[in-house]
């Protein structure tokens, strides 16, 4: 499949998959807005293979989950090795790698993540948490920074695009407690649940829902810190590339406060954002984007490790 096929396949994909992002997206330059659409495609693709979903809808059993993962692993390889291997999302990562440059160890770690959850992983610690927001998450934040034209050398940039995808990440898990409890999983440290005296394997349970509420809008809370961290580092980046950014930042940031003000009604009835809301923080993102946002350390949030020069040749 030629590139202009790959780029329809991809803009059909996150139009489906993510209309947040889909509408954030418009907002680049036409060549970085393709390039963002080639790398969600094989993103989704990813985790769609991993949990057994279309397009983020309908979650079941994945029958060997562990070959599903070195499947991944395998065909992502090859197309960041420039090979046409036929499977439309990989091909679309490998085109996208190739004109950017992005470097192989990002897309392995964001596998790692997938690798996890095939393990039944579950975070013993708030570190741990924020290790796992950083491989299906956070390692996009970074792979879509180096898309924007960010240079690998850049750390500073690319820790707080990170921070993006683990604002968006915990986010999400904010808003799923319920959905990940059915099928089997939870994200909650078990430090947070022991603390609460939530039982680890019960932990909807209705005599102890004011505790989980409070457990949720700690995750609510922290998505709210590393959303602030990547505004600022969004002023690296060109206008239209900003603009999108902060428009994303705000649209995916109302799922976190969304889930707050709830006050628990999100562990009965999946939360959502209104399309005129979406829309009023693309407005807002363009006034925000003209701004130079206020100055504001990285003390205390979670950083990833990086690697050596040499790693990401």
């Amino acid at each position: 499949m030629n590139r202009t096929n790959l780029v329809l396949h991809a803009q059909t994909s996150i139009e489906r998959g993510s209309k947040s992002f889909s509408r954030a997206s418009k907002l680049f330059s036409k060549q970085t807005r393709q390039r963002a659409w080639l790398l969600y495609y094989w993103c989704r693709a990813c985790d769609d293979l991993a949990d057994g979903q279309d397009h983020g809808h309908g979650m079941s059993a994945v029958a060997d989950a562990e070959k599903t993962v070195a499947a991944m692993r395998m065909m992502t390889a090859r197309a960041h090795g420039g090979e046409q291997i036929g499977n439309p999302p990989f091909d679309a990562f490998g085109a996208v790698a190739q004109e950017c440059h992005i470097p192989k160890f990002l897309a392995d770690d964001m596998i790692d993540g997938f690798a996890l959850d095939a393990q039944d992983w579950r975070p013993e610690t708030e570190a741990d948490l924020l290790q796992y927001c950083y491989h299906v998450a956070g390692a996009v934040g970074c792979m879509m920074a180096i898309v924007m034209g960010v240079p690998t050398s850049d750390n500073e940039t690319l820790d707080r695009a990170c921070d993006l995808g683990l604002a968006f990440q915990l986010a999400n898990i904010a808003r799923d407690i319920a959905e990940d409890d059915a099928a089997g999983r939870c994200y909650l440290p078990r430090e947070w649940l022991q603390e609460a005296r939530l039982d680890t394997d019960n932990i909807l349970d209705p005599a102890r829902r004011d505790a989980l509420v409070m457990l949720v809008n700690r995750l609510c809370d922290l998505a709210g810190d590393y959303e602030a961290s990547a505004r600022v580092g969004a002023a690296k980046l060109s206008f239209r590339s900003r603009w999108a950014v902060l428009a994303a930042a705000g649209i995916y940031g109302d799922i976190a406060r969304a889930v707050r003000k709830s006050n628990g009604a999100s562990l009965d009835q999946r939360v959502f954002t209104s399309k005129l809301d979406k829309l009023g923080w693309i407005v807002k993102a363009f006034g925000q984007a003209l701004l130079r946002p206020a100055t504001r350390e990285r003390k205390g949030l979670w950083t990833r490790e990086r690697p050596a020069d040499a790693a990401i040749r």
